[in-house]
């Protein structure tokens, strides 16, 4: 029987790994969307502003909200920066640990190649010492007289 990889252990381990990164790059990709669809309502939320002016406290009002928002969609361009930089940052922690995993998974593959080679030769050399006892035996029978039985249950003699 072939031995077990001993490397299996570590490789889920790479394998968990590897799932823990997926699942951290999801979610910086989703802070990203998230970002970006907040950036979109502010600025469609700007757009609905009025623009005509009917006295000073609605001119101030409306200057008031433009600083706000300008100084809300600064935050929201920063936010989104942090979040572009986070879901880099995950994409190459994913693909380190992909590589990881990817360069165990290939001695596995390797290991369970010579495993099934070293069972077929095993297995290869059980049937060889099977076919050769066989072949001794029917050589000795010959030698000694005696030829395997014929039908019926006569001995026969083989000729060369």
């Amino acid at each position: 029987m072939s031995r077990a990889f001993s490397l299996a252990g570590l490789l889920r381990l790479r394998h968990l790994q590897q799932d823990q990164a997926a699942g951290d790059l999801a979610v910086a990709n989703a802070r990203l969307r998230a970002a970006a669809t907040r950036i979109d309502e502010t600025r469609a939320a700007l757009e609905h502003l009025p623009i005509n002016a009917t006295g000073a406290d609605t001119l101030y009002a409306i200057a008031a909200a433009r600083a706000s928002s300008r100084s809300m969609l600064a935050e929201l361009a920063a936010l989104d920066t942090v979040a572009q930089q986070s879901v880099t940052d995950a994409q190459r922690e994913f693909e380190a640990r992909k590589s990881a995993a990817v360069s165990l998974e290939k001695l596995e593959g390797r290991h369970g190649d010579l495993a099934a080679a070293e069972d077929l030769h095993a297995e290869q050399t059980i049937i060889d010492e099977i076919a050769s006892t066989g072949w001794h035996r029917r050589l000795g029978d010959e030698r000694a007289g005696t030829g395997s039985p014929g039908p019926g249950g006569a001995p026969t003699r083989e000729k060369r």
